[in-house]
């Protein structure tokens, strides 16, 4: 019979953020796989857990997978950590899931402490709706898609970001949604925590002038209003304008009017068509 692969959720910050039901299924697994076994390692002595570990780290998670896998199937059990947070969330694990369900697996979720929901419950900013974008592309035209394909969205935007890029995603983000409400948080449930909220030019006037430190999420208030057509319409109207062969620029702004959105708006929409 099959073993179990369980996601266990660790702290974001402050290690009294993980859970009983955590502790108790990181010392009942056979092993504990780590995206980083020293960093683990920690946490595991911090609650006397004495369990044999793998590494899964995140840029060679695909080539390690097979292994822990065969151990699955031939029955044991085995808990997945990650450095901080819930597994395959911005973090290794995606792979190895889909792996174990392929072999029919169970994979058990050990929920917990996870950045952005903390960010979102405590930025002041709509909750009943949000869209999760990871880390952006670092620069170019991936990066620029990315934005376009959610400058209409009404739903909060949540997002990591390194200290290091900060003021420069707060930059891209004002230009690509314009002048928006926004929370960064930074340092979530560890002793320097900061949650800054304020226009996103106010946000990097800020953090532009110190160094930054910390793991970061951001988030960004969504578009508010109604346009008169739907992101469907638009991007049929848009591609039927460029089936014509007419330039993006000049189709954006033919539909600013009748669609109700900005040409601008468009034009970015257009980007990722």
């Amino acid at each position: 019979m099959a073993g179990r692969l369980y996601l266990v959720a660790t702290p974001i910050g402050n290690l009294g953020d993980i859970t009983h039901r955590a502790v108790e299924t990181l010392g009942a697994a056979d092993f504990v796989i780590c995206e980083d076994t020293r960093h683990s390692r920690i946490l595991l002595d911090q609650y006397g857990i004495s369990r044999p570990t793998v590494s899964l780290p995140a840029f060679d998670e695909t080539a390690r997978v097979a292994p822990i896998i065969e151990r699955l199937v031939a029955g044991e059990s085995a808990a997945l950590v990650t450095d901080a947070g819930s597994p395959a969330i911005s973090d290794p694990g995606e792979a190895l899931v889909i792996g174990a369900l392929e072999r029919s697996i169970e994979v058990v979720p050990i929920p917990g402490a996870t950045a952005l929901i903390a960010a979102l419950s405590a930025s002041g900013l709509p909750t009943a709706r949000f869209h999760f974008l990871g880390f952006l592309p670092r620069k170019g035209v991936d990066r620029e898609a990315v934005l376009g394909e959610v400058v209409a969205l009404r739903a909060s935007l949540i997002l990591y970001e390194s200290p290091r890029r900060l003021v420069e995603t707060l930059a891209d983000l004002r230009s690509a949604l314009g002048d928006r409400r926004a929370c960064v948080a930074r340092e979530l449930t560890k002793a320097h925590e900061e949650l800054r909220r304020g226009p996103l030019s106010e946000l990097e006037a800020h953090f532009e002038r110190g160094e930054v430190l910390g793991e970061v999420v951001v988030v960004v208030e969504g578009r508010r209003g109604e346009a008169r057509w739907s992101e469907v319409e638009v991007r049929a109207a848009l591609k039927e304008g460029l089936s014509r062969g007419e330039r993006l620029k000049s189709v954006a702004a033919e539909l600013a009017r009748p669609s109700g959105w900005k040409s601008q708006d468009l034009y970015r929409l257009g980007l990722t068509l």
